[in-house]
C-alpha cells in the first residue's frame, strides 16, 4: 500500500498548496452562499469567520500576513461595528484556541481587529460608492489598518514591562508592519470584490446601518 502522507514538502511547497487550500475555500464560500437566504447577516458573518479562521492557520507562516482585517473592515463597512466585533473576536479567538496558542494576546487581537471593524463602519461612506467597495480607497485604508490593528496588540506588552517599552517595540516590528500592511493590500486586489459583492446581498443598506450604528454610540 501506498503510503502518500508521508511525503515531504519544502516551506515554499507547503506554502503554495495553503494558499491553493485558501483559495479553494474562498471558492467554496463563493458558491455556497448563494444559496443562503438574502438579508441573513449571521448566515454570511459565519462564512467570514471560517474563511477568517482558515486563513490565519493555512498562511500562518507567512510573516504576518494573513486575510482576517480585509475581512472585518468589510464586515464593518456593511454590517457595522458591533457585528464587526463579534466576527474579530470570533476569529481570534477560535484560531488560537484550535492552532495557533491562546493568551492574554487573543484579547488584545480581537480588540485591534475590533478596532479595525469599528473604522470601517465609521469609513463606509466613505468606502462605499452607493453600495459598491471603492478598492483604490479601500486598499488605503486596509494598510493602514495594518498600523492601527499591530499597534493595539503591541500594547500588550505593558502586562510585563513598563510604558518605556512601548516606542523601542514598536520600531523593531516595523518590518512586521509593512509586511501586515502590504499583505492587506495583495487581499484587497484580490478578495475585495467578490467578497464585497457577497456581504451586499445580506445587507440591505450598509451604508446606513454602519454610518447609523457608530453614531448613535
Amino acid at each position: 500500500m501506498y503510503d502518500f502522507h508521508s511525503i515531504s514538502l519544502s516551506p515554499a511547497e507547503m506554502l503554495a498548496l495553503n494558499v491553493m487550500t485558501l483559495s479553494l475555500i474562498m471558492l467554496a464560500l463563493y458558491r455556497g452562499e448563494s444559496q443562503l437566504d438574502s438579508n441573513r447577516p449571521w448566515a454570511m458573518l459565519s462564512l467570514l469567520a471560517i474563511f477568517g479562521i482558515s486563513g490565519r492557520i493555512l498562511l500562518e507562516p507567512l510573516p504576518n500576513i494573513q486575510p482576517v482585517t480585509m475581512l472585518v473592515l468589510l464586515a464593518g463597512i456593511y454590517f457595522g461595528g458591533w457585528r464587526a466585533l463579534a466576527l474579530a473576536g470570533t476569529i481570534a479567538w477560535v484560531s488560537n484556541v484550535l492552532v495557533l496558542g491562546h493568551g492574554p494576546w487573543t484579547f488584545f487581537q480581537a480588540l485591534g481587529w475590533g478596532a479595525v471593524g469599528l473604522s470601517g463602519a465609521g469609513l463606509s461612506g466613505f468606502l462605499l460608492d452607493g453600495n459598491r467597495i471603492r478598492v483604490t480607497r479601500l486598499a488605503y485604508v486596509s494598510a493602514a489598518s495594518a498600523f492601527l490593528f499591530d499597534w493595539i496588540v503591541s500594547s500588550s506588552i505593558l502586562l510585563e514591562t513598563g510604558t518605556s517599552m512601548i516606542v523601542p517595540y514598536l520600531i523593531n516590528g516595523l518590518a512586521f508592519d509593512l509586511y501586515h500592511a502590504a499583505g492587506n493590500v495583495a487581499f484587497v486586489a484580490w478578495m475585495a470584490v467578490p467578497l464585497s459583492d457577497m456581504i451586499l446581498r445580506h445587507s440591505a443598506d450598509p451604508a446606513r446601518e454602519a454610518v447609523s450604528e457608530v453614531v448613535a454610540n
